[in-house]
């Protein structure tokens, strides 16, 4: 069983030709993202008894993701993206986050999990924050811990909380991914490679390992990472962009699901997972930028199945 605890939330996209709304939020997206992999996985969210919180219901049952959390009386959440002329999208947030009566449930959501993701507003806006925390070191010691950060500067603008915050998550987790863009925010005027690298041994204060691998997405300049055991990179497929939506989350589930196809997953791996070749790496990497330009080919966040990865991969 496959973990995802984050916000739920509804995008409303505005283009100049008009406007449409689709279910989100980027750890919703992950789960999404994992389940249409064909992996069994279970989305930890919130959101309301309102025609959003149905619409993101019944989004997540089409992909058969399970929902141990019921809906509760607080709106749900939106977010609202506004697309440029090139695709890319800025956005502004309406939402709630909390997670009341979690701890006293993980015991039982977690027994089993072989991987817990998280990241975005879930790990930095209070009180939820807190909680998600809580749950990653409760999953520690059986599962592995992905984490994305996700920045969102509009929403928590107070950089030095930023910073510390995602460096305790980095701290605890075995697998991250950031985008060039939170890493230039994060740590301005450093270049994003060096803050990546330094990621790696983040654990060391805590008494932790530290991540086994940092990825960071670059646009169309393809995705880095490294290891203990080196770096690598890839290309960024090329394909007509309709939107950059979810293309990050697409990624993350991707690179997620090489992880566990490679049995790569659960704590009794963490050393296998340390160990990892750049050559399995750059693996790792195509196959997840190979989900992320799917997703950007058509409109909103809409990872790709199995079934369509193993089509283009069987066109190369």
């Amino acid at each position: 069983m496959l973990t995802v605890i984050g916000e739920a939330l509804v995008d409303v996209v505005r283009r100049s030709s008009g406007e449409e709304a689709h279910v989100g939020g980027s750890p919703l997206n992950v789960a999404v993202g994992l389940a249409r992999l064909d992996h069994a996985v279970q989305f930890i969210g919130r959101f309301g008894k309102d025609p959003y919180g149905e619409a993101i219901a019944a989004h997540l049952r089409s992909s058969s993701v399970m929902v141990p959390f019921a809906p509760d009386g607080k709106p749900s959440s939106v977010a609202t993206a506004v697309i440029d002329d090139d695709g890319a999208a800025s956005y502004t947030f309406d939402l709630a986050w909390e997670l009341p009566g979690l701890a006293e449930r993980l015991p039982f959501m977690l027994q089993g999990a072989s991987l817990l993701h998280t990241g975005s507003i879930a790990t930095m806006l209070e009180p939820g924050a807190a909680e998600v925390l809580a749950a990653v070191e409760h999953a520690h010691p059986n599962a592995t811990i992905s984490f994305d950060p996700n920045c969102r500067p509009s929403i928590i603008t107070d950089l030095e909380y930023a910073r510390a915050q995602t460096e305790r998550f980095v701290a605890l987790a075995d697998i991250v991914k950031a985008s060039d863009e939170d890493l230039e925010w994060l740590y301005p005027g450093v270049d994003v490679r060096e803050s990546a690298r330094r990621w790696l041994s983040l654990g060391s204060a805590s008494g932790r390992q530290g991540p086994a691998m940092v990825v960071v997405t670059r646009g169309s300049a393809g995705p880095w990472g490294v290891t203990a055991a080196g770096e690598a990179e890839v290309p960024a497929p090329k394909v007509k962009v309709a939107d950059t939506v979810g293309a990050g989350d697409s990624f993350m589930a991707a690179l997620l699901s090489g992880v566990v196809d490679r049995g790569l997953d659960g704590a009794q791996n963490r050393e296998a997972l340390r160990a990892m070749p750049a050559e399995v790496l750059r693996e790792l990497l195509a196959h997840a930028a190979s989900a992320a330009a799917i997703t950007v080919s058509r409109a909103g966040a809409n990872p790709p199945t199995r079934a369509e990865m193993n089509a283009l991969n069987a066109g190369k």
